[in-house]
């Protein structure tokens, strides 16, 4: 048996255990489906084992977003893996086993929210809000699943108008019949997310029953906003925006929110000493932190970015850093985002307020002739948080830039940097024409194993 992306993954998804490369479908594992959707109580766990699979390394386990930091100009990736070694060279190839694993653990979230969608409303003894609920949840994480795929896999929005090809929209839940979907555009996939995304946000909560840590009416607003930033749709952007701002969310005052429950979260993954994304060496905290605190060494400020924070030195948040060995046995800084290299317990931060309020001043910005107030407000806010100086910019793209620079350093290691420069046409790479806008490998190829079993995908130009 050879079409492992769509059998494998769903063949396990609800068999509560670990994965094998080639499976079909057995009795047993059909019956454990039947009782999962049979009662309130284990179709709940559905719901929450997507949770668990967000925590996974190449979901929000911190992989792509190490990914979108190193392949930007954001972090100097001096690690020993061969394979993260070649991203960073833009030099990849379809074999690379780390990207064939991102695409593997991103369809595995969409086959089991296909899953939920599709069985959860015939299950006894749940109300139809929550059934409501969980449908919306499951929208929500294949969204983001799609949201993150077509950026890694795809050329951006900005290269052909979304034109260009994306990946398989996969939507109906697996039910035994093989299927070899050929890859959609950027613009269906897109769409597709906005759909789901809209629904929603209509079906969840201002906050969840079940406390923190689960997708909400502000979260999918949120990752709305996020989706109209990237196709420069301003005026959806700001709508969004708007909505999620409305929701029970505040900017911190001060940088003490980091791997903590606040008002500042949106959405963020939730992990412990015992259950979070790291699997072999990997993880948050273990990338970003130097070797003598446990952490791998592999991730280091870049000197462009240290160089950006240093054009205003008393920035409190490059005050945030801690220096210690990297990979390569060199002293180099890195971030103290995430503190706990010894466990991995950090939080994955999948959407805070401030990255809304930053899209919401970028596109405020962008729809003005003239300098926009409020624009302006919202990035002095942010300088006032780090301890700098207000700016008065005089002009329209003088006021970009500025938000621009604040999405930099406000959320910088969190995964943004790298579609941030190819939103605005940018060599991710200065001095590396491998790394133009545009360019072959700035992308993702298709894994080899999936276009070997399915002929109806067609390989990324270059690969």
């Amino acid at each position: 048996m050879k079409l492992k992306y769509i059998i494998a993954i769903t063949a396990f998804a609800f068999s509560l255990s670990s994965c094998e490369d080639e499976l079909a479908l057995t009795p047993e594992q059909d019956l454990t489906e039947e009782v999962i959707f049979n009662n309130a109580s284990t179709a709940k766990s559905a719901v929450l084992g997507l949770y668990s699979t967000a925590q996974t390394l190449e979901f929000q386990g911190s992989m792509p977003q190490l990914i979108e930091e190193y392949m930007g100009d954001n972090v100097e990736f001096v690690g020993s893996f061969p394979t993260l070694q070649e991203l960073r060279d833009f030099t990849t190839v379809s074999t690379n086993s780390s990207i064939r694993d991102l695409w593997l653990v991103h369809y595995r979230v969409v086959t089991r929210s296909n899953k939920i969608i599709a069985k959860i409303g015939a299950v006894p003894g749940l109300t139809q809000a929550e059934k409501d609920q969980y449908v919306g949840e499951a929208k929500f994480m294949r969204a983001l699943a799609y949201l993150q795929l077509t950026n890694l896999f795809a050329q951006p929005f900005q290269v052909s108008g979304g034109t260009n090809l994306g990946v398989p929209l996969v939507l109906e839940d697996f039910t035994g019949e093989i299927t070899y979907p050929s890859r959609a555009t950027v613009n269906e996939v897109h769409a597709q997310i906005k759909k789901d995304l809209t629904e929603a946000a209509a079906a969840l909560p201002p906050t969840h029953p079940d406390g923190v840590g689960r997708a909400t009416k502000g979260a999918a607003n949120a990752l709305l906003a996020r989706i109209a930033l990237y196709r420069e749709e301003w005026a959806d952007a700001i709508t969004a925006a708007r909505a999620a701002i409305a929701g029970p969310y505040a900017r911190a005052t001060d940088y003490t929110f980091y791997d903590k429950n606040t008002s500042e979260d949106v959405l963020a993954i939730q992990n412990s000493a015992v259950d979070n994304g790291r699997t072999g060496s990997g993880g948050w905290a273990s990338y970003f932190s130097p070797t003598n605190v446990s952490g791998r060494g592999d991730a280091p400020f870049s000197a462009s970015l240290t160089a950006a924070y240093n054009a205003e030195p008393a920035d409190k948040r490059f005050a945030l850093k801690r220096t210690g060995t990297a990979a390569d046995g060199l002293s180099r800084v890195f971030t103290n985002k995430f503190p706990d290299a010894v466990t991995n317990s950090d939080n994955s931060p999948t959407i805070r307020i401030t990255e809304v309020y930053l899209i919401l001043a970028e596109a405020l910005a962008q729809t003005s002739a003239l300098p926009n107030a409020e624009a302006i407000g919202i990035v002095n806010y942010f300088r006032n948080r780090a301890g700098l100086l207000p700016v008065a910019p005089l002009t329209k793209q003088a006021t970009i830039d500025a938000v621009l620079l604040e999405r930099r350093k406000e959320l910088a290691f969190e995964g943004f940097r790298r579609m941030d420069m190819l939103r605005y046409k940018q060599n991710l790479r200065a001095g590396n024409p491998l790394a133009a806008f545009g360019g072959q490998k700035t992308i993702l190829p298709i894994p080899q194993r999936e276009a070997d079993n399915n002929k109806n995908l067609v390989p990324n130009p270059g690969f």
